[in-house]
Order: structure tokens, then sequence, then C-alpha cells
């Protein structure tokens, strides 16, 4: 019997992960201190029916001692479907379905990643970082949430704030994806925020809490980036100035997102 070798197929690690490789149909990743916490989520997930998570497999460890996760089939980043309202509003339903089946699991957990934060106190586990690198789209339609390093006890709204940062863009046009430089931001946040049923109340506090979110997260990758590593090369590649000047496009156009929100 001639015995099956699984060839590793190097995958895009995201701005901090290195090492993240393809073995058949799962995904190999480095441990981290989150690693037993995501991997408890990812069981929980599981086990409410959600299907937009990559399943722990078997232990969930490897004997190189890395993660062991479910390989996600389709494509991931900035595409074409991406400017489409429909895309964004699928979107912001996926995020709602995965808020919803964190509901029941423990918020007070050893292991989760520190990072930017609400004031009030947490109501889900939010992924924290739903990038276009971290979003699995499939016959050009959103379903899978991958990469789940970051997430952490938090609030609905900052995980849609957070969310929105990369899709609406809440960004400087210089810094946008050439897909997404000159589309209608404050509408694209109605679209979203419809979508995901975030009430009138949370959305009249949409803008505040993303200028904390925008202060808060130059504070922790600055800190981040003093350590050295991935995140200090993110620094260097002027990840803090495309803070500040996503912080100064949404003081000028506050008005105008607030608008499309609150009618």
């Amino acid at each position: 019997m001639v015995a099956t070798v699984l060839h590793e197929i190097p995958l895009q690690g995201g701005d901090v992960t290195d090492g993240v490789v393809r073995v058949g149909d799962t995904v190999r990743r480095p441990v981290s201190a989150s690693t037993p916490a995501v991997h408890a989520l990812l069981r929980h997930l599981e086990a409410v029916g959600f299907a937009g998570a990559p399943r722990v497999v078997g232990s969930g460890v490897d004997g190189l001692g890395r993660q062991v996760l479910e390989y996600l089939p389709g494509s991931t980043g900035v595409r074409l479907e991406s400017v489409r309202d429909d895309v964004l509003g699928r979107l912001g339903g996926l995020l709602r379905e995965y808020h919803d089946a964190t509901r029941g699991f423990p918020l007070r957990r050893e292991g989760w990643e520190g990072g930017s934060n609400d004031d009030r106190a947490p109501e889900v586990v939010g992924h924290c970082d739903l990038t276009p690198g971290n979003v699995v789209f499939r016959a050009g339609v959103p379903y899978g949430m991958i990469d789940f390093d970051l997430a952490r006890p938090t609030t609905r709204l900052f995980d849609v704030v957070t969310t929105l940062r990369h899709w609406a863009p809440l960004a400087d046009p210089v810094d946008r994806h050439p897909l997404l430089r000159n589309v209608a931001v404050g509408r694209r946040v109605r679209v979203f925020c419809d979508a995901y049923g975030v009430p009138a109340r949370e959305r009249r506090r949409l803008v505040e809490v993303a200028r904390v979110r925008f202060q808060r997260s130059y504070a922790v990758m600055r800190s981040r980036a003093a350590a050295g590593g991935n995140w200090a090369q993110m620094w260097a590649g002027g990840a803090g100035e495309r803070i500040r000047r996503a912080v100064a496009w949404l003081d000028v156009h506050e008005d105008e997102i607030h608008a499309h929100l609150v009618p």
C-alpha cells in the first residue's frame, strides 16, 4: 500500500501571522496564547450550527505543534463583487449570524488576545479582524470567516465598526483598494447596518465608536510595534499614518455618514 503524501501549500497569512499552509483539506497555523480560546470558540460555533467558520480538526494540533483547522474553499480579498450593495449586505448578515451564534459562549476565558475595545460591557465574542483577507467568497458571495486569532469579547457595535473600517471603507481614499476608492461610503455604512440590523440607538453612536476605535488601535499598534516582529513591520510600513488619515477623513465626513444612518 502506497502512502499518500500531502503537500504543503503556503497561504496568505495576513499581516501578523506567518507560516500558514494548506495541507489537503486542512489549514495548519502556528499556535499562540489565544489558540485554546479560539479552538473552544470554533467548537462552540460548530455545535450551534454556524457554518461560516472553519472547524477544528481532530485534537486541533498536528505532530509539528501547529493548529489544524478545516480549509474553507473559495477566494479572499477585495473583489469586483465587493463594491455591490447586495454583497455588502450579505456580509452584514454573516456578521450578525456569527454574533448571534456566540451567545452562550463564556465571555470570560483565559488567553484572549488583547486589543482596542469599547468601554461598554462585552456582549459577544467579536471576530475583530474581518478584513477582506479574512472573508471567504464562493460563487461571488461571502460565506465564511477565517483567522480568529484576534477574536475577543466586545460589543456588537465595536465589531461592526471594525468591519466597516475595511469594507465601507472608513479610510482616506488614498489608502483604499482601487475598487473601493470612489464608493459612496455613507450609503455603504447604511446598507451594512440595515443588513445587520443595527438599532437606531446604536447607529447614533457609530461615528463616536469609530473615532474611539481609531484612537485606541493607533495606541495598541504603536505599543506592539515597539516589541518588534510583524507588528513593527506593519508600523514601519505606514500603519500609524493610515490610521491618522482615517481619523482626519472621518472628521470631515462625520455629518454625511450620520445623515445616512439617522434620517
